[in-house]
């Protein structure tokens, strides 16, 4: 069974059956079958599929941010946006996978040599629970545009978000089949991967969960795409716009109780500004609005499990007992649910806890550096290479630091987020593939050489 847990009081929601190993190959089996029928249609056929699913979204968002809301914790005023991107994310595809599949002539010794982009077949995409809608269509939207079917193993947390996935392309009229869903415990995982019919693997997920995933794949010899998050640096610069910088910093750290991939994990803050800026965090921080995510007012809902929870506040309690200074939160609530306050810790170091993990949680966590070289080389000292920030009024001291940032993608003076239409993903621990832009389209095609004689 999958029991999904309202976070803001701890009480049980529902139980959900798990598939058994005979279901499981059924529902993997609706997938594959509706594979041929599916890469069969053209472009346009698609693009009228994924338009119609884009409305539905829209239509059914009310419902959808609430279902967010009461299964990981969301606050409502942050889950009508995620079903609005995720809309768009399928718009976006219906518009462009045309374009950004279109054969390559390239020249040969034959009378025409060119490469085409045939869809792989039945997908695997394995989905965390922090962004159920956004995280899910960021797979489905341009593996379904390049006419593969997509099988759905989504988190525990979020089975209802899940089944309603899939209910919305159902009501749009999708044809049978092209999205599955599959309801099974993370011990089954491992029973699908190895599916003959899968024939690629997207995950999302923890490093140590990736880990198993790619070894499993890889002994399959099948495609994966891995993103495991990250602990990103955000430096600050002496010279920076220190409101915009703490505006943003603050708004990256915070949203989603903390429970982002991307957040602003480590600020980086170049000395001569150190203490001016910790002033302007702490006065931001400050202003957060904690409670229930059904709340219009709600700024910071809870984590989403008890055991996240408990794991934060270790990283937060052992880099406090290793000289940190907390200057707002750090304390853990008897009161119902699983809240964790808007966190600030300064005076961070090296060697402390919440600079070598990562903090998945409105903890932010500011270091300071001596100069630009000391940023940098701090910025990198990570296991991690998801996202980074950089801000500075000198565009090409900050190009230039953007260019050494050891990195998946950097923003420069503003947030780092995710774009339908740019490629996003890691380096390092974070894990490799890209997903969005025309890169993620073309992680799950076949490129093909056709020589003609």
């Amino acid at each position: 069974m999958l029991t999904a847990k309202n976070p803001s009081t701890g009480e049980i929601i529902a139980e959900y059956p798990t598939l058994n190993n005979t279901e499981l190959h059924e529902h993997i089996g609706d997938a594959f079958r509706a594979a041929d029928q599916w890469q069969a249609c053209s472009y346009e056929e698609r693009a009228q599929t994924m338009r119609a699913v884009a409305a539905e979204l829209r239509k059914q968002k009310d419902h959808l941010a609430e279902l967010m809301a009461i299964e990981m914790g969301k606050p409502i005023k942050e889950g009508g946006p995620e079903v609005e991107k995720a809309a768009g994310c399928a718009e976006y595809y219906a518009e462009h996978a045309a374009e950004h599949l279109a054969p390559q002539t390239l020249p040969s010794d034959a009378s025409i040599s060119y490469v085409c982009h045939p869809p792989l077949g039945t997908l695997l995409g394995i989905l965390p629970w922090n962004a159920p809608l956004w995280l899910a269509f960021r797979y489905l939207a341009p593996a379904l545009m390049a006419g593969n079917t997509c099988v759905m193993k989504h988190d525990p947390n979020v089975p209802a978000c899940a089944a309603a996935i899939v209910k919305v392309f159902a009501d749009a009229g999708a044809p049978d089949n092209i999205v599955v869903n599959l309801p099974i415990a993370n011990e089954t995982i491992e029973t699908a991967i190895r599916d003959p019919r899968i024939a690629a693997v997207s995950f999302t997920g923890s490093g140590n969960a990736g880990r198993i995933v790619a070894s499993i794949a890889g002994s399959e010899i099948k495609p994966t795409v891995l993103e495991l998050g990250g602990s990103d640096p955000c430096i600050v610069l002496a010279d920076a716009d220190l409101e915009s910088a703490a505006d943003v910093a603050t708004l990256s750290r915070m949203i989603n109780a903390g429970q982002s991939c991307i957040a602003a994990k480590r600020i980086i803050v170049e000395d001569s500004v150190y203490d001016v800026f910790v002033e302007k965090l702490q006065s931001r921080m400050a202003k957060f609005t904690m409670g229930d995510p059904l709340l219009s007012d709600t700024d910071v809902g809870p984590i989403a499990r008890e055991d996240l929870r408990q794991n934060l506040h270790r990283q937060v309690t052992e880099t406090i007992a290793a000289g940190a200074t907390c200057l707002l939160g750090g304390e853990l609530s008897n009161d119902p649910g699983f809240f964790y306050p808007p966190t600030l810790l300064i005076d961070v170091t090296e060697g402390m806890c919440a600079f070598k993990e990562e903090t998945f949680g409105p903890i932010m966590v500011v270091i300071r550096a001596a100069d630009v070289e000391e940023a940098v080389q701090l910025a990198n000292e990570t296991p991690y290479g998801l996202g980074a920030a950089v801000w500075s009024t000198n565009a090409e001291v900050a190009t230039n630091i953007a260019n050494r940032l050891e990195a998946g993608q950097v923003a420069i003076n503003g947030i780092v987020k995710t774009d339908s239409r740019l490629p996003s993903g890691g380096i390092k621990g974070s894990g490799y593939g890209r997903e969005l832009g025309p890169h993620g389209i073309r992680e799950f095609v076949n490129s093909k050489q056709i020589w003609v004689k």
